[in-house]
């Protein structure tokens, strides 16, 4: 194949509501491995297509414990990847960290969690005033939050201050890099301090069992203890957050989608896989993942040293794989998408998310069977400067 020796600016523009940028189509076509500038860090490059991101996700001769505290590493934060973060790590050492929290994520825990996340869904809409409600104060935020928090052990009261410092972790180009490093100091002193209380008031909650296997067992260490509570917090609530406004978003904006799922309730748990793989969460790739060895994808060599972005979201949109991949299909059958990733580092809370998703949509659809968007659609704020999108407001009636 031959490579394009064009270097285009990463990510591309900034987005527009929940549009994919019209390159990504071009890109899968012509030019599927792709040459990008990010805005830190340097040059990389860019895989489009669906088997490409594949690959690489599962290829262990692609490393994200490279990227560990390196400034010439390319990336889309002001900060590289942290130590001790379970994104950061390869195997075998992202193996043993994994094991210590996926004993809390199981179906059959996830299963358990369907009366409490019902419950704080019933409570968020029973507590709506009047006929407009902003649905990202009042749901999209307040379930993941809530459960992931619960599942913790981080108390009530403190999730608010949670909050503000996921926000700022989260950034782009909204923060600076001091603003960055204060939030994630401010993470780590408040998970330290959690900890501390743990060890003189024992609890069953994660963060518990996270300090007795940190203490009893030294299966783990301070540092990758406070960073895995931190990387729960952070990815147990934001994405599920922002999905919930921007699957509600998407319906409304096509009304008959929202019609088809209220007639056919059925439809739902397909439909909410099919959301996942149509909406545009990020605002680019994925974090870096560096060659340890000269690798062939997509007929272009990567040389050991260079760093590779996936897309999934245009993997999820890929022609060969997707039958009509740019038309949402709500009742689509065959859908292997990539929206949890893939290989060692897929989503380790995939199914938590499913479940929230469900069980808020289930319970819209029932009591608010003429919800509509109480603004043009047009006229939806939208969060800028982050890694993941979603409505700042998302203002609806009914």
């Amino acid at each position: 194949m031959t490579v394009n020796t064009e270097v285009r600016h990463y990510p591309f523009d900034e987005p527009v509501r929940l549009d994919i940028h019209p390159l990504y189509a071009r890109l899968r076509r012509e030019e599927p491995v792709s040459r990008i500038r990010l805005p830190h860090g340097g040059d990389g490059w860019l895989v489009t297509r669906y088997a490409d991101a594949k690959f690489v996700l599962a290829d262990h001769r692609f490393s994200r414990a490279v990227t560990v505290d390196r400034e010439d590493i390319p990336r889309t934060t002001p900060r590289p990847s942290p130590s001790d973060s379970l994104l950061s790590m390869d195997p075998p050492e992202h193996s043993r960290l994994r094991k210590l929290v996926a004993k809390a994520f199981t179906a059959r825990r996830i299963e358990q969690l369907r009366p409490r996340a019902q419950q704080i869904v019933d409570e968020r809409l029973d507590a709506i005033e009047g006929r407009t409600f902003d649905l990202v104060r009042q749901l999209a935020l307040p379930l993941p939050v809530t459960v992931i928090c619960e599942m913790l052990g981080v108390p009530p009261q403190d999730q608010p201050r949670f909050r503000e410092f996921s926000d700022v972790a989260l950034t782009s180009t909204a923060h600076t890099r001091a603003e960055v490093d204060a939030a994630r100091a401010g993470l780590e002193t408040y998970l330290g301090e959690q900890v501390a209380q743990r060890r003189s008031e024992p609890s069953d909650d994660l963060l518990g069992a996270l300090v007795e296997a940190r203490d009893s067992d030294d299966r783990l260490s301070e540092q990758e203890l406070v960073n895995l509570g931190i990387g729960i917090l952070i990815a147990g609530h934001e994405t599920t957050a922002n999905q919930i406004a921007n699957f509600t978003y998407l319906l409304l904006s096509e009304r008959e989608q929202w019609e088809l799922l209220r007639d056919n309730p059925d439809l739902l748990p397909g439909a909410i896989e099919e959301l996942l793989r149509y909406a545009q969460l990020g605002t680019g790739g994925s974090f870096a993942r560096v060659a340890t060895e000269d690798v062939e994808v997509g007929g272009v060599t990567v040389r050991a040293g260079e760093s590779v972005f996936v897309n999934t979201q245009s993997a999820n949109r890929d022609e060969s794989v997707f039958e009509e991949s740019a038309r949402l299909d709500l009742a689509r059958e065959h859908n292997p998408h990539m929206a949890f990733g893939h290989g060692a580092h897929h989503c380790l809370g995939a199914q938590l998310a499913r479940l929230e998703l469900q069980i808020a949509f289930a319970t819209l659809l029932r009591r608010f069977p003429t919800l509509r968007l109480a603004v043009p659609f047009e006229e939806v704020p939208w969060k800028r400067g982050l890694l993941v999108r979603g409505p700042e407001e998302l203002l609806v009636t009914w």
